[in-house]
């Protein structure tokens, strides 16, 4: 070999060797592969499954995919949290119900309250103030309360490995969106600073508001004890339909409530990527699945999901590290 051609290969080889690895917190496999391969392919120009920057669309669920959502769903727990500080204000709410069962069971009791109720809690704790008021009382709430297994920051809880796909995706042109179940304004305060989401690419549960003006004449948005949007299960593809209008070309979920977000994604066509988180890891943080109330992830999804080539991403396996700070 001509040594010019030589010092080309070592000079390429070295470049190579150079580049470091977008997604350090994932231990080689086919979930790491498979994303690797999705930026390639719709990123290259060249390639069939090319996909214009416009339509990069990538779409998240929260809970139980890019943080913590055991023992229980931390927008519930910050409404319990809230409930808990109303009572004290006002003690008769403490004798009234649903909220006098909800405040007397313990964290993982909120998973057998019917939903009817939860809906009261959440009216009763997130609406009928200015839509910075809840935002403000949100970011409080997070700065000060601490998970009961690590004694955290709930903000601390938030899975390293799916930032590093966040934030490849960026690089390579895509818009991240949220799309969860949570409250669309609860997310909206936070968002930002912990993913590096804007407010305009949170889709989430959604309830309405109201124009008025305050008592100084100041134009103010109230939130508004009205559902909009469930966005749950069949939820999430109408939300995307709703504040997006495109098929996401990635989409990234962990329970049965994501089915028809992946569902939808893949209905798109061409070069798409659907990928489930599956809690297998009790050591570093849970394993739960078709039994659990919160997070479900049934047999009946695990086997669509093979049928379907959607890749379900092992905690366990997959992930070299979950947290930062390990």
């Amino acid at each position: 070999m001509a040594p010019l051609v030589l010092c080309f290969l070592l000079i390429a080889a070295m470049a190579a060797q150079a580049q470091p690895d977008p997604l350090p917190s994932w231990n080689e496999g086919p979930a790491k592969q498979a994303i690797l391969a999705f930026v390639q392919a719709t990123t290259d120009a060249s390639n069939p499954g090319y996909v214009p920057p416009e339509a990069r669309i990538a779409t998240f669920d929260q809970d139980g995919t890019t943080w913590v959502e055991q023992p229980m769903y931390t927008p519930m727990l910050y409404c319990l949290a809230r409930l808990r500080a109303l009572a004290q204000a006002k003690p008769e709410l403490a004798d009234t119900e649903p909220f006098k069962s909800v405040l007397s069971g313990s964290v993982e009791h909120l998973g057998n309250v019917p939903m009817s109720d939860i809906e009261k809690v959440y009216a009763a704790t997130m609406t009928g103030m200015p839509v910075e008021e809840l935002g403000d009382q949100v970011r409080q709430w997070l700065g000060t309360a601490r998970d009961v297994r690590w004694h955290r920051p709930y903000t601390d809880l938030v899975y390293q490995p799916m930032l590093e796909v966040m934030q490849l995706l960026r690089t390579k042109g895509y818009k991240t969106y949220f799309v969860t179940g949570g409250g669309q304004d609860f997310l909206r305060a936070y968002a930002e600073k912990i993913y590096g989401i804007p407010p305009e690419q949170v889709v989430g549960t959604l309830n309405a508001t109201k124009f008025s003006y305050d008592a100084d004449g100041k134009p103010i948005l109230t939130e508004e004890p009205r559902l909009l949007l469930n966005n749950v299960g069949p939820g999430k593809p109408e939300g995307i339909q709703l504040m997006i209008g495109r098929y996401p070309q990635a989409a990234f979920g962990n329970s049965d409530g994501d089915k028809e977000m992946l569902e939808y994604t893949q209905a798109g066509g061409g070069t798409r990527l659907m990928m489930l988180v599956h809690h297998d890891d009790a050591a570093r943080e849970y394993a739960y699945g078709a039994q659990s109330k919160v997070g479900t992830f049934p047999d009946s999804l695990m086997e669509e999901a093979v049928q379907k080539g959607w890749v379900v991403i092992s905690m366990k396996k997959d992930w070299k590290r979950i947290f930062f700070w390990e």
